[in-house]
């Protein structure tokens, strides 16, 4: 990023607190659209942030009558919130609905290179009224925050929800029942292609709830599906005529294309966890073909999948993002991993102990391979890593023969 890059986006992220601490709260009071006013959709595209990386919609309110061009949006939150981090993980951390004069939020967005869309609804007098009523009645201090949920309820889904509102039986949308092909899971992969360390985490923390199959409406979670599906909608009249929601598409600016900031090849979670299969893979051969299994390997591996595991499982059980549960990944980053792999591994376990353990440990490894949809190749390469430990460990007596029963 060059340095007028960075001062932009600093004056950017300057003004835009200023409005907020000394202009906003006092420029939300409700009153009557001129003939002239205009309410807009605005789509602001992905940033290079982990946080911005699906976008971002708001309302745009533009009436030159009584001086307004403000921006709503839902996509805010306070660092200086109490345990911000305990509930951001939690997924309590509260979210507000923010107003913004739009020249300072076109400036935010030009200053981070984010191509910004603009979609004139073609409402009518008394729905534009109904929707700025909506929006004051938001901006209220008992109404202003909100619980985020991901899938559920964000910053794409709160405009979606008031425009429908203000617009009631007469807003149709083609697409809002009709089945998309694609799982909440699916459509957030979409946008990690350029990130593929928070790809991988992403996916395995979430669980069930995120394969579930969307249909229009759900799908517009994300903020393109949203400009996308409210561009092919339309409107009932009350004489009966059919017309677009939208009516005027354009592009307030056009972000300049830029090289993607491609991982280098050595890093990517695929070799990185293929490379140290492997290394698993010889190292483990080499000491079974000397007679020796080594219980330090075991607890020092199996010790982090269950530190992990139990992270996994505290997401599922202890939080409220309500996209966590029912975590198939848990069945192989077994959270009783720790301490179990210590007893299983003792000085004083026997081999029918250690069989036994790593028995049971293989198979839900195997069910966790299957039922898993984290996407590329860490979910399966992984998994076996954890299966060849598994397999010396396993004891097996035959006639004549017997394993290697010395560890180490």
């Amino acid at each position: 990023m060059t340095s007028n890059r960075i001062a932009k986006r600093v004056i950017g992220s300057f003004l835009l607190f200023f409005y907020v601490a000394f202009i906003s709260p006092q420029s939300s009071v409700a009153q009557p659209f001129s003939p002239s006013s205009q309410v807009s959709l605005l789509t602001f595209g992905p940033g290079e942030e982990l946080y911005s990386v699906f976008g971002h919609t708001a309302i745009r309110i533009y009436d030159p009558m009584h001086n307004i061009d403000r921006t709503y949006g839902w996509g805010g939150f306070r660092f200086s919130e109490n345990n911000f981090y305990v509930k951001f993980l939690r997924g309590t951390l509260p979210y507000y609905i923010d107003a913004y004069e739009m020249y300072l939020m076109v400036y935010a967005y030009q200053a981070e290179n984010r191509t910004i869309q603009e979609q004139i609804l073609n409402l009518s007098p008394s729905q534009k009224q109904r929707l700025f009523d909506v929006l004051t009645t938001n901006m209220l201090p008992q109404n202003a925050t909100y619980q985020y949920k991901f899938f559920y309820d964000n910053c794409a889904t709160r405009p979606r929800d008031v425009i429908a509102k203000a617009c009631g039986d007469s807003l149709m949308i083609p697409s809002r029942s009709r089945m998309t092909g694609k799982s909440y899971r699916d459509w957030m992969n979409d946008y990690l292609g350029e990130k593929p360390w928070a790809k991988v985490g992403m996916n395995l923390a979430i669980g069930n709830p995120s394969d579930v199959q969307t249909d229009g409406w759900h799908a517009m979670y994300l903020p393109e599906n949203v400009h996308d599906q409210l561009g092919d909608a339309t409107l009932k009249l009350a004489n009966g005529q059919v017309v677009p929601l939208v009516a005027r598409d354009q592009t307030l600016f056009k972000a300049a294309k830029t090289f993607p900031h491609e991982l280098p090849f050595i890093l990517d979670p695929n070799v990185i966890f293929t490379l140290f299969g492997i290394l698993v893979a010889l190292f483990t051969l080499r000491r079974y073909q000397s007679g020796r299994v080594d219980r330090w390997v075991d607890r020092w591996l199996f010790g982090i999948v269950g530190f992990f595991g139990w992270f996994l499982f505290l997401l599922w059980v202890g939080t409220d993002h309500g996209v966590t549960a029912w975590n198939p990944t848990l069945f192989y980053l077994m959270p009783l991993h720790l301490p179990l792999i210590y007893w299983a591994t003792s000085a004083h376990a026997t081999a029918r102990r250690r069989t036994t353990y790593f028995s049971i440990v293989a198979v839900l490894i195997v069910v966790g391979m299957v039922l898993s949809n984290v996407p590329g190749g860490v979910d399966v390469v992984f998994p076996l890593t954890l299966l060849i430990r598994c397999i010396v460990n396993i004891q097996m007596v035959r006639r004549g023969y017997q394993t290697p029963a010395r560890v180490a």
